[in-house]
């Protein structure tokens, strides 16, 4: 953990609890990342609000690695992806889309990722939500043990 940054991880913490309780409170919507962005395949009737919360999303995430230096590694380049785990054969970018569609499978299964159940509804007091989070971090620390990928 050579990069711990606590000053930037409660600010990015901070700024999602804004970003979810202005949606909510705004809109009445969760932010559930994978529903929000579900429901523009086959084009619900909200499209708009879905299309600018997710490219502001993108979008923010742009600014803040360019703008803030201690999202980057050695203060002037910007961090990139991890690689695949060189003993598995498997080339980085085929390891990137196995994650994205086990991440995008899962959060089918559990009826939400983990910023809906994370943030939101870890908020709301969700029991649900409690062991969706509980199943996301066992996984996870399974994953890294098998992979050895940190």
């Amino acid at each position: 953990m050579e990069s711990f940054t606590p000053l930037t991880a409660a600010l990015g913490g901070a700024l999602i609890g804004l970003a979810t309780a202005v949606l909510w409170l705004g809109n009445g919507r969760i932010a559930g990342i994978s529903g929000i962005f579900g429901q523009l395949l086959p084009p619900a009737q909200t499209v708009v609000w879905r299309l600018v919360f997710l490219v502001a999303l993108v979008v923010a995430t742009f600014v803040a690695a360019g703008k803030l230096p201690a999202m980057r590694e050695g203060g002037d380049v910007l961090a990139k992806l991890v690689d695949a785990p060189a003993g598995w054969g498997v080339p980085t970018p085929v390891w990137i889309a196995i994650a994205g569609l086990l991440t995008g499978i899962g959060t089918k299964v559990g009826n939400g990722c983990t910023s809906g159940h994370g943030v939101c509804g870890l908020a709301r007091l969700s029991l649900r939500s409690l062991v969706a989070v509980l199943v996301f971090f066992g996984v996870a620390i399974v994953t890294v043990a098998v992979t050895g990928v940190v």
